[in-house]
């Protein structure tokens, strides 16, 4: 058996683990440390005087490693462009769903070409910012051979991939919602079902209610398909809910949340996931990380990279806004962009550097992580590795 080459990141000025048993406080912290790399795993963590020996150093000259971002909540299946909406939104007006049906029409039109190429770039442009596991969503096909196809391009480009027919009603169906819904539960799932992980449903006042969503997630959950929902974005509503009650790995904006919601998801399995790049693109009020930090609730962020109402890919740059707008402190913001992202997918092998994780980690041009967001704006991840390997696109 061939040896797998392996790579010492060293002097490291600053290690975040995000394992407690490693280092200090719950990001696991390490000062003067190193990273051994064995192929596509972490093989040793350490002071960088004990580091082992390796094919290849890295001298990280005192700078900052953390692990690469987890963006568990993305919709990447598109074509089109919504330039006009959102300068239409910023002029005044405020967002509906209905936006949505713009790139709908422009994804049915685009060849699967098109869309692979799409999807590509901006896994690539997340990469170059620290970006190593990115989930995407299909949703702007809303028909069964669309949405089947968007899920192929999609499982060609990333492991994480989710079922979101039930992203609004199709136009098709604006007179038949519960058409829609049994065509989403019938043969829409059927052909979709091969390619996806998860099953996801916009359970929100002008898409679908908490009964169409549970009718949605059971038959997804009947088909090995695992639940995560849109939940309590626009308004308060039955979403967080339904999430925590079928164990859904996450629920994802919690804008809206009452008590009860929040004593739901602090008590239960299912992550809350923030995405502040939705709020700060659409004007709309940011989540209250705080409150669920402090009733006990699993954090994540993700940049709900979409066309309409939150076009970033920039993991710092969410962390920034959590920092600044949402009551995190840069360790919790930072953690849940890597480690909360990694519950939210209900995986153990990212998120973290410890000996058998995934070696995905980005080094920064910063002594420390803190200034992810002290430094907003700034383009500090300097290089990545994913799966052991450096990427020259994101160096």
């Amino acid at each position: 058996m061939a040896h797998a080459t392996t790579t010492l990141v060293t002097n490291i000025g600053s290690l975040v683990t995000n394992d407690p048993s490693l280092g200090a406080g719950p990001l696991g912290l390490l000062r003067d440390a190193a990273v051994l790399i064995e192929g596509t795993d972490i093989a040793w963590v350490g002071p960088a005087g004990t580091a082992p020996a390796a094919d290849r150093r890295v001298d990280a000259e005192g700078r900052a490693v953390i692990p690469g971002f987890v963006d568990s909540h993305n919709h990447l299946i598109f074509a089109g462009d919504r330039t006009e909406e959102f300068n239409a939104r910023m002029s005044g007006r405020s967002y509906t769903a209905g936006g949505i049906r713009t790139t709908v029409a422009a994804t049915r039109e685009a060849s699967d070409d098109a869309l692979s190429a799409n999807l590509a770039r901006y896994l690539t442009e997340a990469l170059r910012q620290g970006t190593t596991t990115l989930e995407t969503k299909s949703g702007y096909g809303l028909t069964p051979e669309q949405e089947a196809r968007a899920l192929r391009v999609a499982r060609e480009h990333t492991d994480e991939v989710t079922f979101l027919g039930a992203h609004i009603v199709a136009p098709e169906y604006a007179d038949d919602p519960a058409g829609y819904v049994d065509l989403v539960t019938g043969p829409m799932l059927d052909a979709c079902a091969p390619y996806a992980r998860w099953i996801d449903v916009f359970c929100e006042k002008g898409a679908f209610d908490g009964d169409q969503a549970r009718a949605i997630l059971t038959a997804g959950l009947a088909k090995g398909l695992l639940p995560r929902v849109h939940a309590n974005q626009l308004s308060y509503g039955p979403g967080v809910q339904l999430a925590v009650e079928l164990g859904a790995a996450s629920a994802d904006h919690c804008t809206h949340l009452t008590d009860a919601d929040v004593d739901a998801l602090a008590h239960g399995t299912t992550v809350a996931t923030l995405l502040p790049g939705c709020e700060f693109s659409t004007r709309a009020t940011y989540p209250d990380a705080r409150r669920l930090l402090d009733a006990g609730a699993t954090v994540a962020l993700s940049t709900d990279c979409n066309p309409g109402s939150s076009f970033t890919s920039s993991m710092p740059f969410c962390i920034a806004i959590a920092v600044r707008e949402m009551g995190m402190t840069p360790d919790e913001a930072l953690w849940a962009a890597t480690a909360g992202g990694a519950r939210a997918l209900r995986r153990d092998d990212i998120g973290r550097l410890a000996p058998g994780a995934r070696a995905d980690l980005a080094l920064l041009d910063a002594p420390s992580h803190v200034h992810l967001a002290y430094r907003p704006g700034v383009p500090l991840v300097s290089a990545v590795w994913q799966a052991g390997r450096r990427h020259p696109d994101a160096s």
